[in-house]
């Protein structure tokens, strides 16, 4: 059996001593063996582990609990209980396919609205309680979509906001990307692209964050995102499939 003190193992995974020790204390990796004199003693399963978080922590997902869905992988598999790690995964997998598929589905919406197919036009004017209630949504929300410029509201004379069939439609296009995660920056920017060329992309716009952008999260890149999330988690997977073969049959390393 391999051991290794804690700097050659944070050396050969190239993380710092720190992050070893920090993610001992979370559970992420088993606690090590000690020393007589307190040095930590570390193993080939440790070596894996170690690689496997680094793996499943690799991506930044942040909706809909996929992110406490992978540290509970990271601990399941820690504890060495491989086959209900790679059903965790497979099941964190079918998640991801469903973001993504939402994330599709809200884009083919937006473009449906856009195209202004199968709506009825009025003359109706909404108050911003009326709005929020045709559309299922806080006023908050309604309200801070405003305050973020994703939508300019007229106002009558008595200083109330109105909402025409136009403010209701881009309305629509708003709350559909945003109940698929996609974030205000970036739905501000297809707006805005849209704007500037009824024909522009919708896809590309949404996804690719403008170059002066000094802060981007995942969600100002979704689609990409979620891409990456997938990719990862089929890495995930057959990492855990080949510590299940190394370690079961020897389970002292």
């Amino acid at each position: 059996m391999n051991t290794y003190k804690t700097t050659e193992i944070a050396h050969s995974i190239g993380i710092h001593p720190n992050t070893v020790r920090f993610y001992e204390e979370l559970g992420l990796i088993p606690k090590a063996e000690r020393k007589a004199n307190g040095y930590r003693i570390f193993t080939d399963f440790h070596v894996e582990q170690l690689t496997f978080v680094r793996i499943a922590l690799q991506v930044e997902v942040l909706q809909n609990g996929l992110r406490k869905q992978a540290i509970d992988i990271i601990k399941t598999s820690s504890a060495r209980n491989f086959d209900k790690a790679i059903h965790l995964t497979k099941r964190y997998y079918q998640q991801i396919k469903r973001e993504q598929r939402n994330a599709e589905e809200a884009i083919a919406i937006t473009e449906k609205l856009l195209s202004g197919e199968n709506q009825e036009l009025s003359n109706a004017i909404l108050t911003r309680k009326e709005t929020a209630d045709l559309l299922q949504i806080s006023m908050d929300a309604l309200r801070n979509w405003e305050l973020n410029g994703l939508l300019t509201v007229k106002r009558k004379q008595n200083g109330y906001r109105v909402y025409s069939d136009e403010d209701i439609r881009r309305l629509k296009i708003i709350r559909s990307l945003r109940c698929a995660n996609y974030s205000l920056a970036a739905i501000l920017r297809m707006l805005n692209a849209l704007s500037s060329d009824p024909k522009a992309d919708i896809r590309e716009a949404i996804d690719t964050p403008e170059k002066h952008d000094d802060i981007i999260s995942v969600c100002d890149k979704l689609l990409t995102s979620l891409q990456n999330v997938e990719n990862n988690a089929r890495m995930m997977l057959t990492h855990l499939e080949e510590m299940k073969k190394q370690f079961t049959t020897n389970p002292t390393l």
